[in-house]
């Protein structure tokens, strides 16, 4: 008996609380439906994708053209729908993925964490294709494209130092079709995957791309660092994670207006005399 009375209560709560008219229990009530809907998305994304997070948004144009700020990306777990392929392995099975081949995957920069959402702390997750896997105590290098987003090479050929000058610039007239693999001044020491956004003229390993993280300059990637790599991308929708604050803002807003907007209509009509309808009526 005692815990059917404690069952009536508990669903007595509920239905005070889903019933009342109290303009902030009814705000409450609307941002906890908001959170069970938002809540439910990624639940079902992470089952999808296996992967956290599920989806990214593009934040510079560093993989232009085949991927623009503002598009959204969806992310799986890297050997979900295939194994991982890198652009040299890519070239060989003839397996390409926006616009040139191999994968393109999203990692957090020498295994640091941070927020994915723009602007918010941390090492933000890069999102760049995967050019080669090189083994432990190897030279490290550097893939070198002088045509930038401008056209894709489809072939990677090695230059000793004699080619390179020591301003950065290729000896050799490049060839559109060709790019370059430069070995750097470092060893490989744990292995790991060199990355290269489509738009930048040279990969990240070796760049001094340090702005990217707060631990140095980017490491090859370990597998481990990997989130997943993209599937499709969605033009624009990004556009709403990049500015998450104003559109949370905005919604906000939007719920308390509405609730505005109903209880004003619920007072007018309670304000409407029984004997003056009885008149409009006749």
């Amino acid at each position: 008996m005692k815990d059917s009375s404690e069952d009536q209560e508990k669903a007595s709560v509920f239905e005070k609380f889903k019933k009342s008219d109290n303009k902030f229990v009814s705000i409450l009530r609307e941002f906890l439906w908001v959170v069970i809907v938002v809540g439910s998305i990624a639940a079902l994304l992470f089952a999808v994708s296996g992967t956290w997070p599920a989806v990214v948004t593009i934040e510079s144009e560093s993989m232009v053209p085949h991927m623009n700020v503002g598009d959204l990306v969806f992310v799986v777990q890297a050997d979900r729908f295939g194994p991982l392929q890198s652009w040299t392995e890519g070239k060989e099975s003839g397996y390409s993925k926006f616009g040139d081949y191999g994968d393109v995957i999203i990692y957090n920069p020498n295994g640091g964490t941070g927020s994915p959402i723009p602007f918010i702390g941390g090492a933000h997750p890069i999102i760049h294709r995967a050019m080669v896997y090189e083994e432990p105590g190897s030279t490290l290098v550097a893939y070198v494209n002088p045509s930038g987003g401008k056209h894709s090479p489809t072939s990677y050929i090695p230059v000793t130092k004699e080619n390179y000058t020591a301003q950065g610039s290729l000896i050799p007239s490049p060839d559109p079709d060709i790019g370059f693999i430069v070995p750097l001044n470092s060893t490989n020491t744990h292995g790991g995957y060199i990355t290269k956004g489509d738009n930048n003229w040279r990969s990240d390993q070796g760049s001094g791309l340090s702005h990217y993280t707060s631990l140095g300059a980017i490491e090859p990637v370990k597998p481990e660092w990997i989130v997943g790599k993209a599937v499709f991308s969605v033009p624009l929708v990004g556009y709403l994670p990049l500015n998450i604050i104003p559109v949370a803002i905005i919604i906000i807003l939007l719920i308390i207006l509405h609730e505005w907007y109903l209880r004003s209509r619920e007072t007018a009509k309670s304000q409407v005399k029984p004997g003056k309808k009885n008149k409009q009526k006749k």
